[in-house]
């Protein structure tokens, strides 16, 4: 089989692309890098520290409908972060700029925090388990 060597990049379609690149940018550290608009859309492409790209797409038709989880699309993105101690920092960060979440949830696969973006995308911050102390 061939095989894919990663995740290239993510592309949101968002209701104001402006709010959208701030919440990005100010919340979990992305950066501008290139903006397209023409007649068809307003286009952000923003590159995290850790090398995701994710572009972010206003349409110039668009209805202004609210992101809604149970229509055909992504349910959710998550993000990895390194440990526990990484996943409380964040969540501090998300209390810092008044973003509502869920406590940290912690169960088999790791723990993880849960919040949404402007356009009620889910988004989550994750880390694997522990290792055991032997």
């Amino acid at each position: 089989m061939p095989q894919l060597t990663g995740l290239a990049h993510i592309t949101l379609s968002v209701r104001d692309r402006d709010d959208s690149v701030d919440f990005y940018r100010d919340v979990l550290g992305f950066r501008e890098y290139q903006t397209k608009d023409d007649s068809r859309w307003l286009r952000t492409n923003c590159r995290h520290p850790s090398g995701l790209l994710l572009c972010i797409t206003e349409h110039a038709d668009h209805f202004n409908a609210r992101f809604d989880h149970r229509h055909a699309g992504v349910d959710h993105l998550a993000f990895e972060v390194s440990g526990l101690g990484e996943l409380e920092a964040w969540a501090d960060r998300l209390d810092e700029f008044e973003v509502d979440h869920t406590p940290i949830v912690h169960c088999e696969s790791g723990s993880l925090v849960m919040f949404e973006d402007p356009d009620g995308v889910q988004l989550e911050l994750r880390c694997s388990p522990e290792p055991d102390a032997d």
